[in-house]
C-alpha cells in the first residue's frame, strides 16, 4: 500500500551554504577580497550592531532558494557579528545588506555583473562599488529612491555608510578610514605592527635607562648629602670640644 502525503505537507526548502563557485579567480582578486573585508571588521571591530562577511551566500527571498547572491564583501548595519552559513534575510529582521563590494576578474562577464546589479537593486542595497584591480577602474552606485544611481566621480568619494574614502592614483587604488588610515594588506598590517612593537621596545629601554640614571643620580644625591651631614657632625663635635676647652682654661684662670 502507498501512503500518499497530505496535500498541506511541503517538502523542507534548503538553502545551501556554498554555490559551487570559487571566491575569487587570481591572487589579485582575492588579495583584494581580503583586503576590503578584513579592514572593514577593523574598522567595525567595536560596533557589535555591525556585520561584515566575505563571499557569503545572501538569500533575500524566504521560501525561494534560487534568489541568491555571493557579494566579495557584505555590510549589514543593524544585525549582530557572529558565524553564519548563509545570510537568511528573513531571520536577520529582514534587513538586507547596505553596501557590498564587488572585485572583477577575468571570470566577471557583463551578463553576471548585470544580473548582481539587477538583484542589488531590487532586494535593497544602498551602496553598491566595483573595483577593477586589473584596470584601476571603480564603479560606485548609490540608492536614490527605488534605483541604484552611478556615481559620478569616484575619486575622493566618501561613502555615506562606511565614512571611508576612496582615492584613486596611476598605480592603484587607495581606500581611507575616516581617522586617515589607509587600508592596508594582512603584511602591511603585520609590519605595522612589528614597527609598533619595536618602537614600544625602544621607548621601554629608554625610559628604563631613564629611570636606572635617575636613580643613580639620586643615590650620588643620597651620598653628598649624607657626607655633608657627616661634615657638620665633625664641625659641630669640633666645636663642642673647642667649647670644653676654653671652659677649662677659663677654670685654670686663663682667659684667652
Amino acid at each position: 500500500m502507498v501512503q500518499q502525503l497530505s496535500p498541506e505537507t511541503t517538502p523542507e526548502i534548503i538553502y545551501p551554504d556554498s554555490d559551487g563557485q570559487p571566491m575569487a579567480d587570481n591572487t589579485k582578486q582575492f588579495r583584494w577580497i581580503v583586503v576590503i573585508k578584513e579592514n572593514l571588521e577593523i574598522l567595525f571591530a567595536d560596533r557589535p550592531d555591525v556585520f561584515v562577511a566575505g563571499d557569503l551566500l545572501w538569500y533575500p527571498v524566504e521560501g525561494n532558494n534560487k534568489i541568491r547572491q555571493a557579494p566579495d564583501t557584505m555590510i549589514v548595519f543593524g544585525r549582530p557579528k557572529g558565524d553564519r552559513g548563509s545570510y537568511e534575510q528573513w531571520k536577520e529582521d529582514n534587513i538586507p545588506p547596505q553596501v557590498v563590494f564587488e572585485i572583477l576578474s577575468p571570470g566577471n562577464r557583463a551578463g553576471k555583473m548585470t544580473t548582481k546589479l539587477m538583484n542589488y537593486q531590487r532586494y535593497g542595497v544602498e551602496e553598491y562599488y566595483i573595483y577593477d584591480p586589473d584596470d584601476i577602474e571603480l564603479v560606485g552606485l548609490r540608492r536614490l529612491g527605488d534605483w541604484l544611481e552611478p556615481i559620478p566621480e569616484m575619486n575622493g568619494w566618501v561613502s555615506p555608510r562606511l565614512g571611508i574614502r576612496f582615492q584613486l592614483t596611476e598605480t592603484d587604488l587607495e581606500i581611507y578610514r575616516p581617522d586617515g588610515g589607509r587600508f592596508l594588506t594582512p603584511v602591511e598590517l603585520d609590519r605595522l605592527r612589528q614597527k609598533e612593537r619595536k618602537a614600544k621596545e625602544i621607548a621601554q629601554a629608554e625610559v628604563k635607562q631613564a629611570l636606572q640614571q635617575a636613580e643613580e643620580e639620586r643615590q650620588r644625591a643620597e651620598q653628598e648629602r649624607q657626607r655633608a651631614e657627616e661634615a657638620i657632625t665633625q664641625l659641630e663635635q669640633e666645636k663642642q670640644r673647642y667649647q670644653a676647652l676654653l671652659s677649662q682654661l677659663r677654670q685654670q684662670g686663663i682667659n684667652l
